[in-house]
């Protein structure tokens, strides 16, 4: 009799991972580099040393060192909160009477709610190694902002969060809690910056983007002494960081023999979707499997599935190197009534490279339908996901009810990248039915999308 698979893998301190995979190393075709804005050539090192630490320079722009060790303070770091669980989603899968399995990796038990104190750690570590003092961010719905002031606390470095405005207005206990970690939480678009004062001249009213944040982010830190910006996502180096999330998922998987034909991941800039599918997407390149993977976007920013390949800057105001990748435009400001995180404009250049080569697929989801699945989850699994959770959630569903339909058995996994308890606005707003959908029309994308430089490589 096959052996029953738990309802929660752990992994044993001997099976953790001691390195991070770097998946651009087993690209056969790689992603373009990022250029300099005024020379139009791949970045170096010393372009970078001004904004970013210098280790994570080094992996960021390392594309053939294929496992890089995770430092032994690191892996020390980690054992705080990690391994998460691998969970065999039962209750789920009774309730949608399918055939399918279904797991997902649960990134929410930490303090911050999400994976993103698994870069958050290691950046501050990296900060703290090379004698900074302080080190500037930006946030969207505030993960990335509480885990990086997590993080900050622990190495004893000062920290200044610029959050998207409408989220802090929506979510003020997320700015509460960075408060008491000691960080500096300002509302973006701001009047402390330069860049932040031309937004608002721009639009007084505007409820602020990612791309804002950035720039203002990136301004304080280049202004300020023994100061540098660190990124939640975006960067190759947050995603081998966040390697951690699919290596350990792997090993679980493995001790039992399992192989996902499916694994689903939530996309606002990348972190959690990379992460979790690093490894196993290694093995598709290798031509080991037939694995499907799926991205999944809110529809009111839809980078991948309505968005633009081309060189783009990273921020608003247009600072950053430029980035080859899905994108709405750097001007692009997603809808105020966006609930659910995944804000960013853009997409990471190897997840956007390997969605352009056809390895990758991607859908988008409006948010009702994402909370729609947010509660029929809950109320069998337990777990109160966060919204950008919930867009992998509403695919999973849709994949299992698909394996109803047809009768076929397909192993599922996807990322349950945090929970939502710091979001109960917008599940106040789902359950008082004032939350409405948006859909960018056309020319509400034309206009972001004018704002990509017209530089020769775009032609």
């Amino acid at each position: 009799m096959k052996e029953k698979i738990p309802t929660r893998i752990y992994l044993t301190e001997e099976e953790m991972p001691k390195f991070w995979y770097n998946l651009r190393a087993d690209m056969k075709e790689k992603p373009e580099p990022m250029l300099h804005p005024g020379t139009l050539k791949p970045v170096t090192a010393e372009d970078l040393a001004p904004v970013f630490c210098k280790s994570v320079i080094e992996q960021e722009l390392d594309e053939t060192t294929r496992m890089i060790p995770i430092p032994q303070d690191i892996q020390d770091f980690y054992r705080a909160y990690r391994p998460s669980a691998l969970i065999r989603a039962y209750y789920l899968e009774k309730a949608l009477d399918t055939p399918a399995e279904i797991y997902y990796k649960f990134e929410g038990t930490n303090t911050s709610g999400s994976h993103k104190l698994n870069s958050a750690g290691p950046q501050a570590y990296f900060a703290k190694k090379d004698g900074l003092t302080s080190l500037t961010t930006e946030t969207g719905a505030g993960q990335w902002g509480t885990a990086m002031a997590m993080a900050c606390g622990f190495y004893d470095l000062g920290l200044i969060v610029y959050m998207v405005k409408v989220s802090s207005e929506q979510k003020p206990y997320r700015k509460a809690l960075m408060e008491t970690y000691g960080a500096n939480v300002i509302p973006s678009p701001s009047n402390t910056t330069e860049s932040g004062r031309k937004i608002l001249s721009g639009d007084p009213n505007t409820g602020g983007s990612l791309g804002c944040a950035i720039s203002e982010a990136i301004e304080t830190a280049v202004k300020t002494d023994k100061c540098r910006y660190v990124l939640g996502s975006v960067l190759n180096h947050v995603l081998l960081h966040q390697s951690i999330i699919g290596l350990e998922a792997k090993t679980a998987l493995d001790r039992y023999g399992i192989k996902p034909d499916i694994i689903i991941g939530c996309a606002g800039g990348g972190s959690n979707l990379g992460g979790l599918i690093a490894p196993f997407m290694g093995e598709k390149l290798a031509g080991k499997s037939n694995t499907r993977f799926i991205a999944v976007e809110p529809a009111s920013c839809p980078s991948f599935t309505r968005g633009r390949f081309a060189y783009d800057f990273g921020d608003t105001a247009q600072t950053t190197p430029l980035i080859k990748m899905q994108t709405l435009g750097s001007g692009y400001i997603p809808s105020a009534n966006h609930a659910g995180g995944l804000r960013y404009h853009g997409m990471n250049s190897v997840l956007s490279k390997l969605f352009k080569d056809g390895y990758l697929e991607a859908r988008s989801e409006v948010q009702t339908d994402v909370f729609d699945a947010a509660i029929r989850f809950m109320k069998v699994e337990g777990i109160l996901p966060a919204p950008e959770s919930s867009h992998a959630i509403k695919a999973a569903i849709d994949e299992a009810l698909e394996c109803k339909k047809t009768g076929e058995k397909k192993v599922i996994l996807f990322g349950l990248s945090g929970t939502g308890f710091f979001d109960m606005t917008a599940y106040s707003s789902y359950n008082d039915k004032t939350m409405s959908d948006h859909i960018p029309s056309d020319a509400d994308l034309e206009r972001g999308f004018a704002s990509i430089p017209g530089i020769p490589q775009n032609k």
